[in-house]
């Protein structure tokens, strides 16, 4: 089961039999500060999946908090079940009770089938939370910048790809229209692009269809990767980069919200070898990141837009070390996270809360 395990510092299995809890949180690294991530509610087929699914997903976070800058470690945590079904008051005040024992080495905040109403709930019981709604003093919606800073990445990518930051005229495919995708849509109907989308909700492609006359719905995924498209934006869960979609995929730039794009170890080595160039996932959707830390110092959500921002210039250097050392931008930044993390990590190397 820990065959994935990446030097994490600690995970935690959290059951609570009256409430129906069954979640996993993992810590990979507070070497920058307390691990902050957010919780995932899913219907795992089975533990195995929900642990390996944790434990990717922290490792991004560390990596993620590194390259945008901020003072925080990777942590992140799932509960296993179908939110729809399962999620009640009791058990997310269960689930608060657990992070509240980390006693703030962990943060969490929403992510896929969490809310910001959700974090408020698991706050009557947990000092250790961040993304609440604005009603509570929080920062709200984080999706609201994650999609901000994917638009600032696929920018970077267009100017890196054909030499103008501006994605008008081009043919961009969006795979998933959740929480992030629906707002990216919006900034790329904006700024003139031709918006391609899919989504497994029916409900979600009518909402956006009425919101968005111009954009064009298709049936799948697999009809997306393969239509003609300039940028592919995947939106949903991870695993979204494999080897079928790199060898079917027209698109010359990958650029998307979604985590753990990657499916395995050597695909960002053919998609450059196909020439299409990719966005790290972790580089270009650290806006949601961003917008919850902030709230951490009280919110402000026009210095937390100001700092989501600089994710242009900070995939441009993603970029710009790729070309310099002859490697894909994965690996480019992987080494500028790893060089941030060498170079302010603390002297004890492990963060702990004060007494």
């Amino acid at each position: 089961m820990f065959e994935n395990l990446h030097g994490h510092e600690q995970v935690v299995f959290c059951s609570d039999e009256r409430s129906g809890l069954r979640a996993v949180v993992a810590i990979h690294s507070t070497a920058l500060g307390p691990a902050l991530g957010g919780t995932r509610f899913f219907p795992y087929a089975a533990e195995a999946d929900a642990v390996r699914d944790v434990l990717n997903l922290s490792r991004g976070m560390t990596y993620k908090a590194a390259l945008a800058g901020l003072d925080l470690g990777g942590g992140k945590a799932v509960i296993i079940g179908d939110p729809a079904a399962v999620k009640s008051e009791a058990l997310l005040r269960a689930y608060g009770r657990f992070v509240q024992s980390l006693a703030g080495r962990y943060l969490t905040a929403c992510d896929v089938g969490t809310y910001s109403a959700d974090m408020d709930v698991i706050a009557r019981e947990c000092a250790f939370v961040t993304g609440r709604t604005v009603e509570h003093g929080g920062a709200g919606d984080s999706s609201v910048l994650t999609a901000y800073g994917v638009f600032q990445g696929m920018r970077a990518a267009a100017e890196a790809a054909w030499g103008s930051p501006r994605l008008g005229g081009l043919t961009v495919g969006v795979a998933g229209v959740g929480k992030v995708g629906r707002h990216l849509v919006g900034h790329l109907v904006e700024d003139g692009a031709d918006v391609v989308v899919t989504d497994v909700s029916e409900a979600a492609l009518r909402a956006l269809e009425q919101q968005y006359p111009t954009v064009r719905v298709v049936a799948d995924t697999a009809t997306l990767v393969s239509s003609r498209l300039d940028v592919y934006a995947p939106c949903a869960l991870g695993d979204a980069l494999d080897d079928q979609v790199v060898e079917t995929l027209t698109a010359k730039v990958v650029c998307g919200a979604a985590n753990n794009q990657l499916a395995h170890p050597g695909i960002e080595k053919q998609l450059a070898d196909r020439g299409i160039l990719y966005a790290p996932d972790y580089c270009v959707n650290a806006g949601g990141l961003i917008q919850v830390a902030d709230e951490l110092e009280g919110f402000s959500f026009d210095r937390a837009k100001m700092r989501a921002g600089g994710i242009f210039d900070t995939t441009r250097r993603v970029f710009a070390l790729a070309a310099e050392d002859g490697v894909p931008p994965a690996v480019a930044a992987d080494r500028l996270a790893e060089q941030r993390i060498a170079e302010v990590t603390r002297l004890r190397g492990m963060w702990l809360p004060t007494r």
